[in-house]
């Protein structure tokens, strides 16, 4: 008889969530050489689950192998942000039209609660907090609009803006301006105006790269 154990979860796998979130904390640097033997000694393993790790970082763009010169943390550039940013506002305002078309009752309660969480931390000022119901705002609409192929691009696109060394919420003014666009979402979702919904959406995920331009523009004149 075929034995029916389910596998631990493989080595490699383990050692790819470490990495990635050395790399989120910016721990691992953006441009940063990857010390593979370093690395191996350091969790104990052999170089094999550590090179199918880098493998899978490679293939979610966290990591660029290089040819005869090692692995490297991805930079990522103004050029590839404003790439981004634009191919992320036209999938999330998908998901926010989707969402208006087809949300039910209940799922149009539960944005409601997390936009109230929202509120909460934006009157608190805790920008983690903030962060944290914006990523669940944003996450059940893309549950709503139930396509799993649209939330994985969606994801690995996120992955790839937490190489950025800056954070947009940390622009003076936007934690107010961002929960301003989402009260003008949410009433639009409300009402199920798919058009407006879309827009907004769209207009929110631009408001967040100029954001990031900014913050970006002040740290180089002080630099």
């Amino acid at each position: 008889m075929t034995s029916s154990r389910i596998a631990p979860l493989a080595l490699y796998q383990e050692v790819a969530e470490r990495l990635r979130q050395r790399i989120f904390s910016h721990e691992l640097k953006p441009g940063t050489w990857v010390d593979e033997q370093a690395l191996a000694v350091q969790y104990g393993i052999s170089r094999t689950p550590l090179r199918e790790a880098l493998k899978v970082l490679a293939a979610e763009g966290l990591v660029t192998l290089k040819p005869r010169r090692g692995c490297y943390v991805t930079e990522i550039s103004d050029r590839d942000l404003d790439d981004i940013f634009s191919i992320m506002s036209l999938l999330e305002g998908q998901c926010a039209r989707a969402a208006a078309e087809r949300a039910t009752s209940s799922e149009l309660a539960e944005l409601e609660r997390i936009h109230a969480q929202l509120e909460e931390a934006a009157h608190k000022g805790d920008i983690d907090r903030f962060f944290e119901a914006n990523q669940a705002f944003h996450r059940s609409l893309q549950t709503i609009a139930d396509n799993r192929w649209l939330l994985q691009v969606i994801e690995d696109l996120r992955k790839v803006i937490k190489l950025s060394r800056h954070h947009s919420l940390f622009s003076e003014g936007r934690l107010e301006q961002s929960l301003a666009e989402h009260r003008g979402i949410l009433t639009a979702l409300l009402a199920r105006d798919a058009d407006l919904t879309e827009r907004l959406m769209r207009e929110h995920i631009g408001s967040g790269r100029a954001a990031l331009a900014r913050i970006a523009r002040a740290r180089s004149k002080v630099a």
